[in-house]
């Protein structure tokens, strides 16, 4: 049942529907895009630092290492025998970032700000929308990937309209994120993903934290597969984009040296945190390099797996883990080190910006006119949308889909009047 995909199976051929899903995901259009669009910093400054793609490789690279790890702990726990194979778990980080619009997590937001009233828009709610009704493997249901795939993808089990927060954005405000969640209109994929669990799983998994305030409720329960698909993003973006930093000349030693005090208890291999800065700072790129690989293993080799008794189903019921040390450890690098010195630095904040800036342009001058402006294929389902909601969604899945650089040059031939040509080839 969790093999199963929307539509009949016609291929005979040697591999499994895991295989199959790890096929598609990787040749499909919505993959290659994430080579050009924004990790954490912006395209084309350097040819060094990761991209949404290089970043999901490395999630499924380490998504397969903590499966793997542990597959070969010792003795039988009744969780061992549900853990995903590794076409299976590689797929889910594969799959994981197709939903993020250009310029990141800046386009993110200016796409909820335009749809904050018309379904909103979230990166791992696009992501279901891409694998289930955007990509052209099947007329109707997207790359048609198996049930257990989507599960594993669906990071936030609610839908926007239950968590989505009653505070109204003022226009321009650029710093109103969107609720975790899926879009109400693709309930009948959820439901479908959802259908093997017993009904008192189903209403449990879509729990949240509700707020106490006008703030979005937060989903309370992931699957086992989305839990391991999390860990392997948290290690990724927390070490990885450090790497780049460093690289970069952004995080310092004395930036690491701030960290003393929530660092003191972290031992990677015998390395104390005073050893790990010198290796990380030295100038050495194979000791600063063998170190990033250090604290990833050292991660990977701790996560734990917790037991949820609300839940039936062992799917739901398993949750992969770090303890709270390591989670603090993991927390105190990204958060000290990538979010202040990198994200929250001017320099990427003005890119930020520009990108949302971008966006929120784009959005408006398809809205004119978009009989004559959205592409043919974009307009064929522009025409065949019923409702105000529906057309806006057509053009916010357009854009989504946009890479930084043709995101730019559409920009630069709307709006610019030395740019653009009828011949120009976007």
């Amino acid at each position: 049942m969790w093999n199963k995909r929307r539509s009949e199976q016609t291929e005979q051929n040697y591999r499994d529907p895991f295989q199959r899903d790890h096929a598609r995901i990787i040749h499909s259009a919505s993959f290659r895009r994430l080579q050009s669009k924004t990790q954490v910093l912006g395209l084309g400054e350097s040819d060094f630092y990761r991209t949404r793609l290089t970043h999901s490789l490395e999630v499924a690279q380490i998504a397969a290492g903590i499966t793997s790890e542990l597959k070969h702990r010792d003795g039988e726990p009744p969780w061992k025998k549900h853990l995903p194979d590794d076409y299976l778990i590689q797929s889910i980080g594969l799959a994981h970032d197709l939903g993020h619009p250009p310029f990141g997590h800046g386009g993110e937001k200016a796409l909820n700000l335009i749809m904050h009233n018309d379904g909103g828009f979230e990166g791992n709610a696009q992501t279901l929308r891409i694998l289930t009704k955007l990509e052209k493997h099947h007329q109707h249901y997207g790359l048609d990937v198996t049930r257990r795939t989507l599960l594993g993808i669906l990071k936030y089990p609610c839908r926007y309209s239950k968590v989505k927060g009653k505070k109204e954005p003022v226009k321009g405000d650029f710093g109103f994120k969107p609720p975790k969640c899926f879009y109400d209109e693709d309930v009948e994929f959820f439901e479908w993903i959802l259908a093997p669990f017993q009904e008192s799983d189903q209403e449990t998994f879509q729990s949240f934290d509700k707020s106490e305030t006008d703030e979005h409720s937060k989903p309370k329960y992931k699957s086992l597969d989305t839990s391991i698909m999390e860990l392997a993003d948290d290690i990724s973006y927390s070490i990885h984009d450090l790497e780049d930093a460093i690289a970069l000349d952004m995080v310092k030693a004395e930036h690491w040296d701030e960290l003393s005090d929530k660092l003191v208890a972290l031992d990677v291999s015998g390395s104390d945190f005073n050893a790990i800065g010198n290796d990380l700072f030295s100038g050495d790129r194979h000791k600063r390099k063998q170190m990033i690989g250090k604290l990833v293993n050292h991660f990977v080799t701790r996560v734990q797996v917790k037991k949820n008794c609300e839940f039936h189903d062992p799917l739901l019921r398993y949750n992969a883990t770090l303890s709270t040390q390591d989670k603090d450890h993991l927390k105190a690098i990204h958060d000290g080190l990538t979010v202040q010195k990198v994200i929250e630095s001017p320099n990427v904040q003005l890119l930020e910006f520009k990108g949302q800036k971008l966006v929120s342009a784009l959005f408006e001058a398809l809205s004119i006119d978009p009989m004559h402006f959205l592409p043919e294929s974009t307009r064929d389902a522009y025409r065949e949308a019923k409702e105000k909601s529906e057309k806006k969604r057509v053009i916010c899945d357009y854009i989504a889909g946009m890479t930084d650089p043709y995101a730019t040059r559409l920009y630069e031939k709307i709006y610019l009047p030395n740019r653009g040509s009828i011949f120009d080839r976007l």
